[in-house]
């Protein structure tokens, strides 16, 4: 653990001081410690995430479980832990769609700040769609315009179209849908591991789209690509990349063609629980999350039908660093 601290303390000299940032959402608690890199990226120094479940019944009840708040809080204490260890002085941690919903948000934000030493702030759908562009915003492939940038979380989902400018990428349109994976597996119950479930909330999502879609005059599918983040577009990559297991060197930046994608979620869709569980890149944690998470996709890729998708395993902790690095300096 002293080397460790040593380490830090050392790279800390030569890249910039250390930055932490959370993101608590509706499915997972993710940390990210980096600093700042002389080339304008980030070096990450460590990092952590595990699936909490805090919004898990929250859309019914419109409370957060002492159950959830519990798992949460055990988690938030590690990512304390680990900033302490790393003596890291710049910290912001956000909770996301999840706390947004439920009534006694209050009460995780207090633990939080009792429990883990950790000042939790409760962002907005327009903050949320904010970071997740910014921190897209480096994978638009140099030869597009650029990209419809979408980010399937467990309540929430955010589309956001970023079109190239002389001062970099900006945000042209935008929307936050309050429906994600999680809230999708709830509201459809059972229902939500079957074909036919997943023709329903496929449709269900696709319609919540539309006006959007139609207010969009301008987007080319030739010459703006899909820019994709969360749990369900990564893993789907690593599929499709044949990949034993997750890897996110692999993962993160990666290209594919949409219709292979489309096709590896016909595959999926057809498969009960169980058989998802024994995929590597699903595991047991997300397998239950699967099919809510493609039934979103494949509606984003019928209403924008670019041919080409990239994969971003970043997305609101990296926009976060992005801000708090400029905020710094």
């Amino acid at each position: 653990m002293h080397g460790n601290q040593q380490k830090s303390q050392e790279d800390e000299g030569k890249t910039g001081p250390l930055l932490a940032v959370l993101d608590l959402g509706t499915n997972n608690c993710r940390l990210l410690i980096a600093a700042a890199s002389a080339r304008g990226g980030f070096r990450v120094m460590d990092s952590f995430s595990r699936i909490v479940r805090l919004g898990e019944g929250v859309g019914q009840s419109g409370l957060l479980s002492d159950a959830a708040l519990d798992r949460t809080i055990a988690a938030l204490k590690i990512c304390s832990d680990r900033i302490s260890k790393h003596k890291v002085r710049h910290v912001r941690a956000i909770a996301t769609q999840a706390a947004r919903l439920a009534r006694n948000a209050d009460v995780l934000v207090a633990r939080a700040r009792d429990e883990a030493g950790l000042d939790l702030k409760v962002i907005s759908a327009e903050e949320e769609a904010d970071l997740a562009a910014e921190g897209c915003a480096p994978l638009i492939g140099r030869k597009y315009k650029g990209a419809l940038v979408f980010d399937i979380g467990g309540g929430s989902t955010e589309v956001i179209w970023l079109q190239k400018s002389e001062s970099g990428p900006r945000t042209k349109l935008a929307t936050s849908v309050p429906l994600g994976v999680v809230s999708l597996a709830e509201s459809y119950g059972a229902a939500s591991t079957s074909r036919i479930g997943f023709e329903r909330m496929r449709d269900d999502f696709k319609s919540r789209l539309e006006s959007f879609a139609q207010q969009m005059s301008g987007f080319d599918v030739r010459k703006h690509h899909l820019l994709g983040t969360s749990g369900t577009v990564t893993t789907l990559a690593a599929i499709a990349l044949k990949l034993p297991r997750y890897n996110r060197t692999r993962v993160d930046g990666s290209w594919h063609e949409t219709s292979h994608m489309l096709r590896m979620v016909d595959r999926l869709v057809g498969q009960d629980v169980a058989a998802l569980a024994g995929i590597g890149s699903i595991g047991t944690e997300r397998a239950d999350l699967m099919l809510p998470g493609c039934a979103i996709f494949t509606a984003i890729c019928a209403l924008w039908p670019s041919p080409v998708l990239r994969v971003a395993d970043r997305g609101l902790r990296e926009g976060m660093l992005r801000q708090l690095s400029r905020e710094l300096s």
